[in-house]
């Protein structure tokens, strides 16, 4: 019997101190998920500089590259609105690229090249595109707007998905026209792909004025439709706190406001080109339908190309297989007549040699 109880004993004390061990497993897990979320942020730094330095040496023969420091509108949300320096503005970094061998006397058209993804920054994928503009004589603004990834967690939570990260976009465009002489304030184009394109779209939308021209590639234009079609991984992007805070369902209003296809009322008919792809495995064709529908109900003017299955889905036009060039080729041509650069390619064959071959010293 005392064996017996003992035993008892021994079970309840050994329940009870496994409970208070499973609440401080608890507690610890829930810290080192803190700590490995911190070290995510800082191995994105680490790889941005990576990114920065194979900036530096694969644009060295064509374009003097640089990243300057500036200003955009403050944060969205603070926690504390009355703390010090609340309202301050949001300090992000912009890429700047300027081809080797202007003339400081002459005027250049300028593009501004906002990157894509949620939480994405303007990594070395785009180098080859850099190349082709920087061949053509464009001066390029490519900013590393709020809720980049890169620079840290406080700026990854910055994020304002549709909002005042376009004015960001728009801020760095401005940064050009009023500090470098050479650069044409009447031709400035903007180019984006994915949520680049709805970056671009919405500058379009609200800067009208400071835009003779945008594309806009397999640019997400429905956040409605685009909750319906991703898994739940996804959705719990938009629905932290830190970001748009509900779920479609909760706030679709919201949703809707961050949509090109629910505001193309604001569109003035720049001159715009938007181009999607049917076998896109990122933004599905439906988006672009949507956005396409309705600026046609809404009688805006502008062009636009859904290609049929072309290899590469959601990067069809920015890989480097011919088919890709060639559509790309369009691209800049839609933009030169615009824009008016130095340089005008007139084939794939011309695109290639002036952009891959490195200059002879």
């Amino acid at each position: 019997m005392k064996s017996a109880v003992m035993l008892g004993v021994l079970l309840f004390l050994g329940v009870s101190c496994f409970s208070q061990d499973t609440d401080e497993l608890k507690k610890e897990i829930k810290s080192l998920k803190e700590v490995v979320a911190d070290y995510e942020h800082r191995f994105d730094a680490l790889e941005k500089i990576a990114d920065d330095n194979l900036w530096f040496s694969r644009m060295q023969d064509v374009a003097f590259v640089d990243k300057v420091y500036i200003c955009g509108p403050a944060p969205a949300r603070v926690k504390n609105p009355t703390a010090m320096g609340a309202s301050n503005p949001v300090k992000f970094w912009s890429y700047v690229f300027i081809p080797k061998g202007v003339d400081l006397q002459k005027k250049y058209p300028l593009i501004v090249l906002p990157h894509g993804g949620v939480h994405g920054n303007f990594g070395t994928y785009h180098v080859h595109i850099i190349r082709e503009l920087m061949a053509q004589g464009y001066i390029v603004v490519a900013p590393e707007y709020r809720g980049s990834n890169g620079y840290g967690k406080d700026f990854y939570r910055k994020i304002d998905y549709g909002g005042l990260e376009v004015e960001d976009v728009d801020a760095s465009r401005a940064y050009m026209c009023e500090n470098y002489d050479f650069v044409d304030k009447d031709r400035v184009g903007i180019v984006g792909w994915s949520h680049g394109g709805l970056i671009a779209l919405f500058a379009l939308f609200d800067h009208a004025e400071s835009y003779k021209v945008g594309y806009a590639g397999v640019p997400v234009s429905d956040l409605v439709a685009r909750m319906g079609y991703y898994d739940d991984g996804y959705r719990k992007q938009f629905s932290a706190d830190y970001h748009l805070g509900k779920t479609a369902q909760e706030d679709i209003a919201e949703y809707r406001k961050r949509s090109p296809a629910w505001n193309v009322d604001r569109f003035k008919n720049t001159p715009l080109l938007i181009q999607s792809n049917t076998n896109d495995d990122d933004v599905n064709v439906l988006e672009v339908e949507h956005l396409v529908k309705s600026l046609k109900a809404a009688n805006k003017r502008f062009e636009y190309e859904i290609y049929k299955d072309v290899p590469g889905g959601h990067s069809f036009d920015r890989i480097d297989p011919l088919k890709s060039r060639e559509i790309r080729l369009k691209v800049w041509m839609f933009l030169a007549k615009e824009l008016n650069p130095p340089v005008k390619f007139k084939s794939v064959k011309d695109m290639a040699k002036a952009a891959y071959l490195p200059i002879s010293k």
